[in-house]
């Protein structure tokens, strides 16, 4: 992220908190914005907050790395699988982390020197070191990716990576089973379904500085400001027709307004991109209101949901349209099926608020970008259903 804390801060945490995710010492859901205990992290400066399925990632600005929440398969990389109430210290050895990214139960960590380190879940290949092990609570080093990684995504099953020479790669077989119904009795694609990373296809001379991940499809970033997805569009996340595209797809400048884009991320079924010139598009699936704007669905427009499975529905919003209140934002997170955004120096939040991770108070969906009150917002991130910011130490 590019706008990083002050050393006087502190950390809230709301929403899911069935494994203590929320690093608050219990496990119990919040819908308002809460302190987390950070005295792990001693007034150290945080570079980047990020979350899984059910886990938090703290980095700080020296490469430190703090943890906390579900830790199963050993997506925590404390070397056991014990769940953890408070963040807690993750040793890294002589290396500097600069980024993470969380997928459901697995966690990519990117070093300084542009190496890839994994942990939790391999169920899926999703970690990158072949069919070697089911899950590792030990950091493992990504062996085969070998040029410095400057991008890394994750998602339910499947990452990403791009490299220094502008190459993108994929593996895990979270799409596999998608690929496989969409193309037979054509193959599926290696990079569908490799357990090491594998080289993307269609991205020739294109220079690509950054990949998303959702829960089935994938998106790249170039260098030229254009946009690239792969993978499934049941919900219209890949802002075309065609129920699936096993290679990355040029999505049409025209469908920006023109414009380029400097910045994407992703949720489960949808997607968000800011433009050049500050503006904010969504697409994908909108009824839990993650698209932050009016949508029309053929579905009862009831707010109250239940869980997202990130399988379920037909809904198909195709087309991205700007989200006139987040034009400008410095930041923005994307949970499973909710957003976090810093606009003018203001937490705005909205979509999936069964566990309250919209921070209103309420269980009731979000249907449009609402104000987070109390905090003063430096940098936000999401887990799959819960929320955290680091916040100025004194709020207004």
């Amino acid at each position: 992220m590019e706008t990083r804390s002050l050393l006087d801060f502190c950390l809230h945490s709301w929403g899911a908190n069935s494994y203590g995710q929320l690093g608050q010492g219990d496990v119990e859901d919040q819908s308002v914005p809460r302190l987390s205990d950070s005295s792990a992290l001693q007034n150290r400066a945080v570079r980047t907050v990020s979350g899984g399925g059910g886990h938090t990632v703290v980095i700080t600005e020296s490469g430190e790395v703090f943890v906390c929440g579900q830790n199963h398969k050993g997506q925590l990389g404390l070397g056991h699988k014990t769940d953890i109430l408070v963040l807690h210290h993750c040793p890294v050895p002589n290396r500097r982390i600069t980024d993470v990214a969380c997928g459901w139960d697995f966690t990519l960590f990117l070093s300084d020197r542009g190496q890839l380190l994994a942990c939790g879940s391999n169920a899926f290949g999703q970690l990158g070191v072949g069919q070697t092990v089911t899950h590792s609570a030990e950091l493992l080093v990504v062996e085969s990716l070998k040029k410095p990684v400057v991008s890394v995504a994750a998602g339910l099953r499947h990452s990403l990576a791009v490299t220094d020479s502008g190459a993108v790669y994929q593996w895990g077989t979270g799409l596999y089973s998608h690929a496989k119904r969409a193309l037979s009795p054509l193959p599926v694609p290696p990079h569908l379904s490799s357990k090491v990373p594998s080289l993307v296809p269609g991205l020739d001379h294109r220079m690509s500085r950054l990949v998303a991940a959702g829960s089935c499809h994938s998106v790249c970033l170039t260098g030229d400001g254009d946009l690239f997805l792969w993978g499934s569009n049941k919900h219209g996340q890949l802002a075309t027709t065609e129920p699936f595209l096993p290679s990355p797809t040029l999505l049409r400048r025209s469908l920006l307004d023109g414009e380029k884009v400097i910045n994407v991320w992703s949720g489960w079924t949808h997607v968000v991109a800011q433009t050049a010139s500050g503006r904010v598009f969504t697409w994908g699936r909108g009824d839990y209101g993650q698209l932050g704007r009016r949508v029309s669905t053929n579905k009862d427009s009831k707010q109250q949901s239940t869980s997202p499975a990130a399988d379920g529905g037909s809904l198909k919003v195709c087309t991205p349209a700007e989200v006139k209140e987040l034009c400008g934002a410095t930041q923005i997170s994307c949970g499973s099926e909710h957003n976090l955004a810093i606009v003018g120096g203001r937490l705005l939040s909205w979509g999936w608020n069964e566990h309250g991770m919209c921070g209103d108070g309420s269980q009731t969906d979000v249907s449009h970008p609402q104000l987070v009150c109390g905090l003063r917002p430096l940098l936000a991130g999401c887990g799959a259903g819960h929320s955290l910011a680091v916040s100025a130490a004194t709020a207004d």
